[in-house]
């Protein structure tokens, strides 16, 4: 890939990879957003750079009020010129998209999708463009402590691997994958992995209420000893059920609370909901094949 703006010195920060890249956000919604403004936050891109695009007038006038970065109606517009191509639609909207851009993405350029399901076979082939990205980020993205899972095509070179690490790290962390089936399995760990929490949160919350506890402290109680357990894990070198071990004393009340947790097939049901949710990408990505292909026969 000839990148046409990243060896270019950035007038932001140095060190930038992205450098005086043009950036082209195709359907700005919260997690672009995200994205947009990490950059932006950490002067890895200034805002004359950025063209977003959105169907709505207000979301467009809100991201130019907020960001000072350009807008327009127009996908087409965002993408023109741009050396990197964020694409963040809704994945119905994709085979309607990628006929309105193919043809229409420098040939230099870097393409970064986080549209769910969407394979980089598909979009290649319907943006006829080499150099693709897929990414797979979560919700905690949005304030900036994500966990992003991607795959880049081997027309991604070493100057798009860095920008690429760049956009993402916005985010919070980011995961490179060199086989693309993992970005599905991603989807449904870390992708909905944050739905499996909230709830639990919600179940955890609506028990200490039941005992006694106001709602308000409930909460607080429930996220914060949540908060603390994955950071005590993650600073930790010992698997996760060595630490349950630890804190688990014979007869004790977190016996107790085990067992009644594996009576109820906690991790089996638990299990089940993340095979449903890979199942689901699976079924979403066959669906966008057949789609793009129906697109490149009519």
């Amino acid at each position: 890939m000839s990148s046409i703006g990243f060896g270019e010195t950035p007038s932001p920060a140095s060190g930038s990879s992205l450098g005086a890249a043009r950036l082209g956000v195709v359907g700005t919604g919260a997690m672009a957003e995200a994205m947009v403004a990490g950059l932006l936050g950490r002067t890895l891109i200034a805002p004359a750079q950025v063209t977003c695009s959105h169907p709505r007038r207000p979301r467009r006038e809100e991201l130019e009020v907020r960001w000072g970065v350009h807008v327009t109606e127009s996908n087409v517009a965002a993408v023109a010129g741009a050396d990197v191509v964020i694409l963040a639609v809704k994945p119905q909207v994709l085979s309607h998209l990628m006929p309105e851009l193919a043809g229409g993405i420098a040939p230099g350029a870097l393409v970064v999708s986080i549209v769910a399901g969407a394979s980089t076979v598909v979009l290649s082939r319907g943006l006829r463009h080499p150099a693709i990205v897929r990414a797979m980020p979560n919700t905690p993205a949005q304030i900036g402590s994500g966990m992003t899972v991607w795959y880049g095509t081997a027309e991604v070179d070493e100057r798009g691997v860095a920008a690429t690490r760049q956009l993402l790290s916005a985010l919070g962390q980011e995961f490179r994958v060199e086989d693309e089936s993992l970005v599905a399995m991603a989807t449904a760990v870390s992708g909905t992995g944050p739905t499996y929490t909230f709830l639990f949160l919600e179940a955890m919350i609506d028990a200490a209420v039941h005992l006694g506890f106001p709602r308000h402290v409930a909460r607080s109680l429930v996220v914060g000893t949540v908060l603390g357990a994955a950071e005590f894990a993650a600073k930790s070198d010992r698997h996760v059920a060595e630490l349950r071990d630890m804190v688990t004393s014979p007869g004790g009340t977190s016996a107790a609370a085990l067992a009644q947790l594996e009576r109820g097939r906690f991790r089996t049901v638990l299990g089940d909901a993340v095979w449903a949710a890979y199942n689901r990408t699976l079924e979403l990505e066959a669906r966008l094949d057949d789609a793009s292909r129906g697109s490149e026969n009519a």
